[in-house]
């Protein structure tokens, strides 16, 4: 008896799977004799079974004919496994590779050597769960760095919490006038208006200024109520009994929100555009409020209201935006615009296409809109932009997407942290921005002192709100920062006594360290140097809150001038006389402005400090106040008063003094490779100024994290009057952060961050990172500073920059490995196993590719070759110069410092793919082994029967059924349900055909089998990488069914979007193996992979969606390329209605 092989042909027989016909011209096979037992010995009853079996046919088995295409079926039964049967059981060296991966020329010499060496055998890795030492390796290393990041990102480099707690007692008005009379969202959609309990119980009417509140991704309309209280309860007990402010046209805010349902708007474009929509008509039906007489109770005779504040949180911030852009805004219905924690430089995921189009549109309009160079021309010269971002702590949105820096003029909007804004000085997570106390004190007073209700645009002109919101968000020491107390008309006249030891010495420091001392008022003029000094500052600090003119505190500033006493004058025209001339028969005047105005908060440092916030338990603590001035802001005076109003002995400090500009500015050029290898290290001399500030211009990027270390210093006389206070800024953005009584600091920033966008003004080369250093200069001592690189902390800033490209990158490794298996599948016939492949590809394709991509980040890295770089961008969206598309492949930066993140993140993808490929094997194996439990065969079936799958495991339905099937699925597909959902359909169906197909394979070993499960798993794996992308749809598809909204889902209806897949996934299910292709043809299918590879890796990231398109391009090809094995004509359609079904399943005849 002749020994068979596992691939001979009486074992595909038995094979349920469908052996694929080799699409090309074979020559024919001569005819096959079968053994003869020999006639001096019977043959054994295993010897007759097999015979017996042997003539038996799956009942799946259809009769093929020649197809008329370019590949023609074989005249074999098995295909290429009967062929290679004969040589399957010769001894022959590994078939891998093991040598480095080739490069140069020799490269695709030995990737043909690879695939060649399969020819004739069967695949050394026959188990799909075998894996290769180097596939191990790099798997651990991919998951050993994807662990350093989380782990680094949840411990590492964490910004301290201080968010106080907010309480209000809210109430809720739903306006049901506003109906489907106005809008077509009604019925979806609702409008509330919020009243605080206890001081407008029920009041429905309005009555002040109208303020739109939008929420964002799956936020609540009530998520007003932490602003809209301490607004309420801020004019209720302050502003109305300030006429001032009255007269200045302060009235209580109308806080309005739209309950959206909790809509999902940062995966879907379309509800994006619903709401900007309805929330257009909700402006145009609130402005009408204030007309009727019936609704409104406001002053007759103040102007109507022509716009509205809006305030947008997160999602809701990028819908206010697109209002403008709308077919129905209402001109100028809009002139302020804040935001919280909202994305505006780009899309916080890219799987939808819409929503990627919708955010071009309207960054497009917004820099097109102020590029115009008269204000006639910009639609949006009367809009004011503010994007305020949380921070490091906000773990939902990227901080650095909230930058407006590319959009809008720093005349019209800027971006800012919360921990740069006074009296705040914290992070925030992205919900802790809306109810964090003292943020939203701020918010509110912010927003009454830009409103003016006696203006029908209820707001001030653009630039006093510009001025304004930089008042009350910055600190006030940026470069934009105004200086108003000089340019002030003088409104004190300060009387001294002629006394030589009130005048301090030219250059000289003052230091008082107790106010009261002496035991009366006493002033102190420090003489101002002349106008043509070299750079001169003058810098005040003190513990003190300092006093407004004719305020009784105990410290007072003032900036002086000799005053002239004519004649019968008495010094009328000054609000405040300070007569501080005592008992002396001489004295001199002097007219006096007061600093207050342009006073900086800081945080107190003291060594008992660890916060610059207080959080709830802990005793405030007052802040410090802070004065810098440039000499030419006050050039105009001769003298600085420092006025000491305390009587008796009063703990506080001040310390002030005029700095030249040399000792107090220090600029570090230093690479960052230096930076990384050595650190910096510098040295405050003891004779210093009270402020020294340090830039380090190559410091701008956010995906890098710092270690800050501040030496202590000796003070041998007297003890520190303060604590090292330091603050970390940068320019742009402005971001800015305090370290009170700094010793070891934690430094992270957001500067040029990845994926975002370049800012409309040229970015100074500079502007890097910035230390501001308040120490104490009574100690004449040297303080040692040194800054170093976090490496372990800086993996964590890779997490949230990085996140999304999980949803993309590691389908430039799986279309790689699919590349390969079919490669070889037409080379040999034999489809080897994912891990396989992969492990081929880790030799050689992989890595080649990987220095590829690195290398076309090299050569588009630098900002000079900007040029270069928009050779592979799809669109130029602006005639500007700034190229805003330039940082939107591959990694996202231009900076060459970071061209290892490429390799890094290919490692990464590499071990994720390869938990991914054995979590479906293992998923796979499971489902098969339950379903091998729930299948009951008798026990007097015999072992052979038993081992053998049941006839139905591919019994597949009939092709009426099926192409029913697939009519319905499409035809609800366009017009109910969206692709995304027929694709989970997909999805489920092929992981049916994949259990299917390994409990096959596993019972009755073949190549038949083998292959075909190799086959559908990779599809499997493929179709499961391209799920993330989809998901995000089919959950806002299920929301609209949750909350009863049966208006149909107005987009994502594109059969084509998913007739691939979908004719794909059925044709598998019939367990029909894919034919080979030997023609030229098979370089299409490879140069499809590699293509989808190629895109996944430059601009996955930035167009996710596009990834779906280009693997249903593929599923179409193979879908192609299955139907290339049959023969279909008017005849076979006829026959698939009409003819008997027994007959298509009774397969060919012996």
């Amino acid at each position: 008896m002749r020994r068979r092989s596992l691939g001979s042909s009486e074992d595909g027989d038995h094979s349920p799977v469908e052996a694929p016909h080799v699409n090309s011209h074979p020559p024919p096979a001569p005819p096959r004799q079968s053994p003869t037992p020999s006639s001096s010995q019977p043959p054994s009853p295993t010897q007759l079974d097999r015979r017996r079996s042997s003539g038996q046919r799956h009942s799946s088995t259809r009769s093929r004919r020649p197809a008329n295409a370019n590949w023609r079926p074989s005249d074999s039964r098995d295909g290429i496994i009967e062929n290679l049967s004969s040589s399957s059981h010769s001894t022959s060296p590994s078939l891998h590779y093991l040598g480095p991966p080739a490069n140069g020329a020799n490269a695709k010499e030995m990737e043909k050597a690879q695939e060649s060496r399969f020819v004739g055998r069967r695949p050394p890795l026959r188990s799909p769960w075998a894996i290769t030492f180097l596939t191990i390796v790099a798997s651990v290393v991919g998951i050993g760095f994807l662990f350093a990041v989380v782990n680094s990102s949840a411990t590492r480099q964490l910004d301290p919490k201080g968010c106080r707690m907010s309480y209000m007692r809210p109430s809720y008005a739903r306006l049901n006038d506003f109906d489907t009379e106005h809008t077509r969202f009604a019925s979806k959609y609702s409008l509330y208006l919020y009243r605080e309990q206890g001081i407008m119980d029920h009041d429905t009417k309005v009555r002040g200024i109208p303020v739109l509140f939008i929420p964002g991704n799956a936020g609540s309309y009530k998520q007003v109520r932490p602003i809209a209280a301490e607004a309420a309860n801020y004019f209720h007990d302050v502003l109305q009994h300030d006429e001032a402010a009255v007269r200045a046209g302060a009235r209580t805010l109308d806080f309005f929100t739209a309950d959206f349902n909790e809509d999902i708007t940062a995966f879907h474009g379309q509800t994006l555009l619903d709401q900007a929509e309805y929330l257009n008509e909700a402006i145009r039906y609130i402005l009408s409020l204030y007309l009727d007489p019936r609704a409104s109770d406001r002053d007759p005779d103040l102007p109507d209201p022509t716009s509205v504040i809006v305030l947008g949180h997160s999602m809701g911030g990028i819908v206010a935006r697109t209002m403008l852009i709308m077919p129905n805004y209402q001109s100028n219905s809009i002139n302020t615009i804040l935001t919280l924690s909202a994305p505006h430089a780009r899309p916080p995921v890219s799987f939808d296409g819409q929503i990627v189009k919708i955010y071009q549109d309207i960054n497009d309009y917004w820099r097109h809109a102020y590029s115009q160079q008269w204000a006639n021309n910009n639609p949006l010269w009367h809009v004011t932009l503010v994007s305020i971002a949380g921070g490091g702590l906000d773990t939902v949105v990227p901080s650095d997407y909230a930058s407006v820096e590319s959009l809008v003029p720093d005349t019209h909007g800027f971006t800012v942290f919360t921990s740069t804004v006074p009296t705040v000085w914290t992070s925030m997570d992205h919900h802790a921005i809306l109810w964090c106390d003292q943020f939203r004190k701020v918010v509110a007073r912010a927003i009454y002192d830009v409103v003016d209700v006696n203006r029908a645009t209820q707001t001030k002109p653009r630039a006093e709100r510009m001025r304004v919101f930089k008042k009350w968000f910055l600190t006030g020491m940026e470069a934009v920062a105004e200086r108003t107390a000089p340019l002030k008309e003088p409104s004190t006249l300060l009387t001294l006594e002629d006394s030589p030891g009130s005048i301090i010495a030219e250059g000289e420091r003052l230091v008082l360290r107790r106010l009261g001392a002496n035991g009366t008022a006493r002033a102190h003029l420090m003489p101002i140097p002349p106008a043509g000094s070299p750079s001169v500052r003058f810098t005040l600090l003190t513990d003190q809150k300092l006093d407004s003119a004719a305020e009784n505190g105990k410290l007072e500033v003032l900036f002086c001038s000799i005053f002239p006493l004519q004649p019968g004058a008495a010094g009328a025209g000054f609000a405040a006389h300070m007569d501080l001339s005592g008992e002396g028969t001489e004295s001199t005047r002097f007219a006096c402005i007061n600093a207050v105005s342009d006073v900086v908060v800081l945080p107190a440092s003291s060594p008992s400090t660890r916060h610059p916030f207080t959080v709830d338990g802990e005793r405030e603590i007052s802040p410090f106040s802070y004065l810098q001035y440039e000499l030419e802001d006050i050039s105009e005076h001769q003298f600085v008063a420092v006025v000491e109003k305390a009587t008796s002995p009063t703990a506080g400090f001040v310390v002030a003094e005029f700095s030249d500009h040399s000792q107090s500015h220090r600029t570090r050029h230093i690479s960052i490779r230096r930076l990384l290898a050595f650190g910096m290290k510098l040295r405050l001399p003891s004779e210093r100024p009270m402020v020294t500030e340090i830039k380090i211009p190559s410091v701008q990027s956010s995906l890098l994290a710092y270690n800050l270390e501040v030496g202590s210093q000796a003070c041998t006389n007297e003890a520190e009057l303060f604590s090292p206070l330091v603050r970390q800024y940068l320019a742009e953005p402005y971001e800015s952060k305090f370290f009170v009584n700094a010793r070891q600091v934690t430094v992270s920033l957001h500067g040029v961050a990845p994926y975002v966008p370049p800012s409309i003004r040229r970015r100074s080369a500079e502007n890097g990172l910035s230390f501001q250093f308040w120490t104490d200069p009574t100690c004449a001592s040297n303080i040692q500073v040194s800054l170093t690189v976090d490496v372990m902390g800086s993996f964590g800033k890779l997490y949230m920059r990085y996140r999304t490209v999980f949803a993309a990158f590691p389908l430039f490794v799986v279309a790689l490995v699919l590349r390969k298996q079919f490669r070889i599948y037409d080379a040999s016939g034999i489809f080897i196993s994912f891990s396989e492949s992969l492990d081929l590809c880790l030799r050689q394709s992989i890595p080649l590719m990987l220095v590829s991509l690195t290398f076309l980040s090299l050569s588009s890295g630098s900002p000079s070759q900007s040029g270069n770089a928009s050779f592979w961008h799809w669109r130029n969206s602006t005639s500007s110069a700034v190229d805003f598309q330039q940082n939107d492949l591959l990694i996202g930066t231009q900076d060459y410092v970071f061209w290892f993140l490429i390799p890094l993140i290919g490692i990464v993808c590499v071990g994720v793919c390869v938990l991914l490929n054995y979590a479906t094997l293992a998923l796979t194996y499971i489902l098969s082994t339950a379903l091998n439990l729930l299948s009951f065969r008798p026990g007097w079936i015999r072992n052979e029967e038993r081992r053998r799958p049941s006839a139905s495991s591919f019994l597949s339905s009939s092709p009426r059924r099926r192409m029913i099937t697939t009519a319905v699925l499409l035809f609800l597909v366009s017009t109910f349900i969206p692709y995304q959902f027929a694709y989970l359909v997909a999805c489920l169906v092929q992981l049916t055909t994949t259990v299917r197909a390994q409990r096959i394979a596993s019972e009755l070993r073949s190549g038949a089998n083998s292959n075909f499960y190799n086959y559908v798993h990779s599809i499997l794996v493929l179709m499961l990488w391209v799920l993330p992308i989809n998901l995000p749809i089919l959950v806002v598809w299920i929301h609209n069914l949750a909350v009863h909204w049966l208006t149909p889902f107005s987009s994502h209806h594109n059969v084509l979007s998913i007739m691939p897949f979908i004719m794909l996934v059925e044709t598998l299910t019939t367990g029909k193996m894919i034919p080979r292709v030997t023609s030229r043809f098979r370089y299409f299918t490879s140069v499809l992979f590699f293509g989808i590879s190629v895109y996944a890796a430059v601009y996955g990231v930035s167009y996710a969606y596009m990834l779906h398109y280009l693997v249903n391009l593929v599923a179409a090809w193979l879908t192609i390329v299955h139907l290339t094995s049959d023969s279909w004509s008017l005849s076979t359609l006829n026959h698939l209605y009409e003819g008997n079904p027994d007959d298509r399943k009774r397969g060919k005849e012996p």
